[in-house]
Parts: structure tokens; C-alpha cells; sequence
């Protein structure tokens, strides 16, 4: 199996980790937003809290245009993002437990306190993933800035 990876880097808009070294805020690819946008997978949501790391399977949906993931969430994950906002996202998708490609997001999330924007937010996500519009109600809406995106692609040398 080879892996080809795809990533592509623009000038820094907003620091994203100020206490941190070499870190760059890159523009989501094309490629990254094809397949963000393709497939109805779930992304799996990490956050950090005192050192202890936490990772929860999200569904979410990817805005292009502010190069923006929105997750509506409660519990732990909400709990840990109001702590601290550096989270990373990872989607991947595959054919049979064979990976095919995955994606990874590093940034900054934020609660959005907007009654309309979180409702809106949800019932798009709701759709997405096939849920009734109004399910989740008590879900509150995360936005996750992209500070650095990669993805790998798989392929059979075979």
C-alpha cells in the first residue's frame, strides 16, 4: 500500500496556538474540501483538558466559504471546549476496514451562543446524517476555525 498526501499552505490569517512553535494556518485544498464535503461519514472530535486527552465520534458539516467545521455537541466535549479551544478533527474513510483516505483538521473552536444559527446549524446536520430536523435540541453549536488541514490518500500497489 502507498499513501500520497495532499496539502496545501497559505500566508497565516490568525494565530492559531500563539504559545506554540511552527505551527502555520493553511488553507483547506481543494482536494480536502472534495472530500469533506463527499461521503456522510462521522469525524472523530479531540479535545484536551489538564493533559488528559478525550476523543468522541462527531457528526459535522464543513463551510467552505469560512473554511469552518460546525459540530453541535453537549456533555464532556462541550465541557472541554469551553477549557480550552485547541481541538483536532479526523475523518477517514474505507472499504472494508482498508482505509482509502482520511482527512485531519487542527484549530480553534468556539461556542456560538446564536439561537438561530444553532438551529440552523443542526437541522443541516441532522439532514446530513438522517435525523429528524428538531432531534437534539439541547445540542449546542461548536465552530471549529481550520488552522491545518492534510489528508493521505491509499492506493493497492498490487
Amino acid at each position: 500500500m502507498s499513501a500520497l498526501a495532499v496539502v496545501a499552505v497559505a500566508p497565516p490569517r490568525k494565530p492559531l496556538f500563539p504559545d506554540s512553535v511552527g505551527f502555520t494556518v493553511v488553507t483547506v485544498s481543494e482536494e480536502i474540501e472534495r472530500l469533506l464535503e463527499g461521503e456522510v461519514l462521522m469525524a472523530h472530535l479531540a479535545t484536551s483538558v489538564d493533559d488528559r486527552p478525550h476523543v468522541a465520534p462527531v457528526w459535522y458539516r464543513y463551510l467552505a466559504d469560512d473554511e469552518v467545521v460546525e459540530i453541535v455537541t453537549t456533555g464532556r466535549k462541550l465541557s472541554n471546549i469551553e477549557a480550552n479551544p485547541r481541538v483536532a478533527l479526523s475523518i477517514q474513510s474505507d472499504d472494508g476496514g482498508e482505509p482509502q483516505w482520511m482527512v485531519t483538521l487542527r484549530g480553534s473552536a468556539g461556542v456560538v451562543d446564536d439561537d438561530e444559527a444553532t438551529t440552523t446549524a443542526r437541522r443541516a446536520i441532522n439532514e446530513k446524517y438522517g435525523a429528524e430536523p428538531d432531534a437534539y435540541d439541547e445540542n449546542t453549536l461548536v465552530r471549529i476555525d481550520i488552522a491545518s488541514a492534510s489528508s493521505q490518500t491509499y492506493s493497492d500497489e498490487s
